[in-house]
């Protein structure tokens, strides 16, 4: 048997808490996605989107939209493929907005 020694009867008093019985925890409510855009846009994995990109201070190249199905998304891509197979790997930095002419899944 342990002793604490500096304490009458020689045991620490007991919080409130202690003495109560436990609390009967619930479960944790069920873990939706944030809403970040990467899982949005993996919440809507083959749909077909367009995608507006900007690319500042590029003569050549400064804005692009691509039509195309989401592939997959990470936090600083999305892959696309066009209806001819074509693949774009495209840093989401870029990225302005996507269109669908479908409902978006927002919540799984």
């Amino acid at each position: 048997m342990v002793q604490f020694y500096g304490y009458p009867g020689g045991f620490p008093p007991q919080s409130q808490q202690q003495m109560n019985p436990p609390n009967v925890q619930l479960p944790a409510p069920p873990r939706q996605e944030e809403s970040y855009i990467e899982n949005i846009l993996r919440m809507n994995r083959g749909k077909l989107g367009t995608f507006y990109f900007t690319f500042e201070n590029n003569k050549e190249w400064n804005a692009k939209v691509i039509t195309g199905y989401v592939e997959a998304a990470g936090r600083d891509h999305v892959i696309i493929s066009d209806p001819n197979g074509k693949r774009y790997l495209m840093l989401m930095i870029y990225l302005d907005y996507v269109t669908f002419d479908e409902e978006i899944n927002y919540f799984k």
